[in-house]
């Protein structure tokens, strides 16, 4: 009886020991996260200055290494790692949607993550318009999954537990939004929210989180957003915004999704027969842009979106077109990217435009707001991470209900136009689908 106690006694301190080391090794994931994701971030902030003191030195010179670059990077994707083209969003979704014992390795991976990393850096030096967010969730999927392979025999957990954590914590980390992670994971990514998963989740968003503050200090994305007392007279510009914002967004996504689905056409059968000529072609495109918006249609848009809020800059009208016309290029030449920065720059040149067509030039940095979630949740048509992110990162809490309306009215309008885009694109990497090649 005593023996029998004993074996009890050592396999309960077996099972803590496991469990604690199998908690640990989570922790350590969820810091590994923040860390990459930060060096991430740093790497493309010095990609893209690196673009633009290039272009000022020589100004023809992108028009030659754009080209090459984009090709580079496709003809790598194309050849041994499809999963990294695009901006890594589908993957993921596609990625929860495998049964636990078939492989995901082609959608989230650490090869992936080191590959997405890299090919979203070089194509920002080289002046492409992308962002490094959606990466970021894929990137932050792959290291959370990554780690599975560590865990002691008797510690279970997941396989897509582990991916909507790390998605989460990924864009959490990268736009410094803990709540818009959250509610990202639960809107965009798994659509549902399962008890088991929150631990895991809010572990490695609170993790990922405080190694990036660590590094980067706490900071809003955009700064702190001055928009003076809001009153009745927003209720016309929420309308004007979400309305605009919505048709505008839903038909950036159908157009992405009409070349994803290889519509019948002769740009579509050129595009499968020479599809490194076609990035290429798309490449060019987006150098002569950069000619005619004299550079601010490259890159996230981040610093030109900054400028807007800190009411710094009077942003030419034309700006959000060819910013819109270069994002649209760069996703459909195939290199690795996301749209989630390009998208609130957009947005925010969009509300620039509107406020000095409508005459609201007392309320233009609002306007920017507003246009900002409303764009995102038109391409997105998730309304509820598009206000919580912009939120978040303009510290713009007085606008909340303002920004909670332009999103919705955004939503319901984009949806005329367009089904949603990234549960359309994971469609193409579900169980039972080849990889598409861009």
């Amino acid at each position: 009886m005593l023996k029998k106690l004993r074996r009890i006694a050592l396999s309960i301190k077996m099972t803590d020991l496991h469990a604690w080391l199998g908690r640990l090794i989570i922790w350590s994931a969820a810091a590994i996260t923040g860390l990459m994701i930060v060096l991430f971030a740093r790497a493309t902030e010095q990609a893209i200055a690196w673009f633009y003191g290039m272009q000022s030195a020589v100004w023809w010179l992108p028009i030659l290494i754009m080209p090459m670059v984009g090709i580079l990077i496709v003809w790598v994707t194309r050849t041994w790692l499809a999963g990294a083209a695009g901006s890594g969003i589908p993957q993921t979704i596609a990625a929860l949607k495998y049964e636990e014992h078939q492989s995901i390795s082609h959608l989230v991976s650490i090869k992936i993550a080191v590959t997405k990393m890299l090919f979203v850096t070089l194509g920002l030096a080289a002046g492409f318009s992308a962002g490094r967010e959606g990466p970021s969730v894929q990137v932050g999927a792959s290291i959370m999954h990554g780690f599975r392979r560590y865990f002691p025999a008797h510690f279970h957990v997941y396989p897509r537990h582990l991916i909507l954590a790390g998605g989460a914590a990924g864009i959490s980390a990268a736009f410094n939004t803990p709540l818009a992670g959250i509610v990202f994971a639960i809107e965009e990514l798994s659509r549902k929210f399962e008890q088991k998963t929150n631990g895991v989740m809010i572990t490695a968003i609170v993790l990922s989180g405080l190694v990036s503050i660590s590094l980067q200090g706490n900071y809003t994305y955009f700064g702190s957003l001055n928009v003076g007392a809001i009153h009745t007279e927003i209720l016309l510009p929420v309308l004007i915004c979400g309305l605009v914002c919505g048709m505008s967004g839903g038909i950036f996504s159908r157009t992405l999704i009409e070349f994803s689905e290889n519509l019948p056409g002769r740009i579509t059968a050129f595009r499968t027969r020479h599809p490194l000529y076609w990035t290429g072609f798309c490449a060019l495109l987006v150098a002569g842009l950069r000619i005619v918006s004299h550079g601010a249609a490259n890159g996230s848009g981040y610093s030109m979106t900054k400028a807007m809020l800190d009411g710094t800059l009077n942003e030419t009208w034309y700006y959000p077109i060819v910013k819109y016309l270069s994002t649209i290029f760069t996703y459909l030449s195939g290199i690795p990217g996301g749209i989630f920065a390009p998208a609130l720059s957009i947005g925010a040149g969009i509300g620039y435009d509107l406020s000095t067509i409508f005459h609201y030039h007392e309320i233009a940095i609002a306007f920017s707001a507003l246009c900002m979630a409303g764009f995102l949740a038109g391409v997105t048509q998730a309304p509820i991470t598009s206000f919580i992110i912009v939120m978040e990162m303009i510290d713009g809490h007085e606008m909340v209900i303002s920004l909670m309306a332009v999103s919705l009215i955004a939503t319901v309008t984009s949806r005329i136009f367009s089904r949603p885009l990234y549960s359309v694109l994971a469609g193409q990497f579900g169980p039972g689908s080849h990889t598409p090649k861009q």
